[in-house]
């Protein structure tokens, strides 16, 4: 496929999805530009994520450590807002505090505080949200409904 076709594909599907986005904050009575679109980029190529910045998209997601700061460090000349989206092991706090600019599945005091803590001085604060376990299923991810107000306190 050729570049042009590449972005023109690309450009359709973004517009889609920001149409949908659209037409479901309207449906809901909410103003569409409160909404964010994450793009999840996972094991695709930063030339990608490179057209979709062309095209307007700016917050893009990664859950797997090694591949996102190969794809930080390539596209470092773009704004891009970066969101780690996936599960955070202590020794990947420091590397998730120094190039990213969201942390999506804080499940525990422990990684908040690290990450806090090695987040640098000339960065703004780290955005963090809270992953929940809803459905109280052993195989999900995330803290009891039960325990969020006090890891919310804890890490405020």
């Amino acid at each position: 496929m050729t570049i042009a076709k590449h972005m023109n594909n690309m450009r359709k599907k973004l517009n889609q999805v920001r149409e949908q986005i659209v037409q479901a904050a309207m449906a809901y009575g909410r103003d569409p530009e409160s909404i964010l679109l994450l793009a999840v980029t996972k094991k695709k190529p930063a030339s990608d994520i490179r057209l979709a910045w062309e095209l307007g998209q700016r917050d893009f997601g990664e859950n797997y450590l090694q591949e996102a700061l190969q794809k930080i460090e390539e596209l470092k000349d773009l704004d891009i807002h970066w969101h780690f989206i996936g599960a955070i092991q202590s020794n990947k706090t420091r590397h998730i505090a120094e190039e990213f600019q969201w942390a999506h599945c804080i499940d525990r005091a422990k990684i908040a505080k690290r990450l806090s803590a090695q987040r640098p001085a000339n960065m703004a604060p780290l955005n963090v949200c809270i992953q929940v376990n809803i459905d109280d299923e052993p195989s999900k991810a995330g803290i009891d409904l039960a325990e969020l107000a006090e890891l919310a306190l804890e890490i405020h």
